[in-house]
């Protein structure tokens, strides 16, 4: 999926539905999902792993990406990981 930023350029959206995985399958996905991404793109995570409340957003520092988003939605934690340039 994509969508369209303001300068015309297209933005990467990429789903990843890790619920009912545990620590520490959720991170490993999520910066494998990082290292094939584009700069800019944005992953969507949906994973019932609590610690990934904790995990996640020290992941997202360590890579210099950003989390946009980050709130429950089905019982599951979504987090929306924009890929640092």
């Amino acid at each position: 999926m994509t969508t369209t930023a303001p300068a015309g350029a297209t933005i990467d959206t990429i789903p990843l539905d890790l619920r009912g995985l545990k620590c520490p399958l959720p991170v490993l996905r999520v910066r494998k999902a990082l290292i094939a991404a584009r700069a800019g793109s944005i992953i969507i995570v949906h994973c019932t792993d609590p610690m990934a409340a904790i995990d996640l957003p020290n992941l997202a520092r360590e890579t210099g990406s950003a989390i946009e988003r980050q709130g429950d939605m089905d019982g599951a934690l979504v987090f929306h990981i924009r890929k640092a340039a």
